[in-house]
């Protein structure tokens, strides 16, 4: 099974660049089959991770960033592949 691990946070004004060069620099052991990053505005920050794992498997996933980075608590979402009909 394919599961798809989603991590989202948004900077302090100004500061998603550094949020985001935070993120990038955090490697996740073991990897994951594939992984990638997005900004969008106001600051936020998008990872995206694929696993062959089961929905409910222990994970790695990336931290909280320290307080002073963040307008808000991060948000994380835990999505299984679906089968095409």
């Amino acid at each position: 099974m394919t599961v798809a691990l989603m991590w989202e946070a948004r900077a302090v004004a100004g500061r998603g660049e550094e949020l985001l060069s935070w993120a990038r620099a955090h490697e996740l052991t073991p990897p994951p089959l594939r992984r990638e990053t997005f900004r969008a505005p106001e600051d936020r920050v998008l990872v995206i991770t694929w696993w062959d794992a089961d929905h409910r498997a222990g994970l790695p996933e990336l931290p909280d960033p320290v307080a002073e980075l963040v307008s808000r608590p991060v948000h994380r979402w835990r999505f299984e592949q679906v089968a095409e009909d």
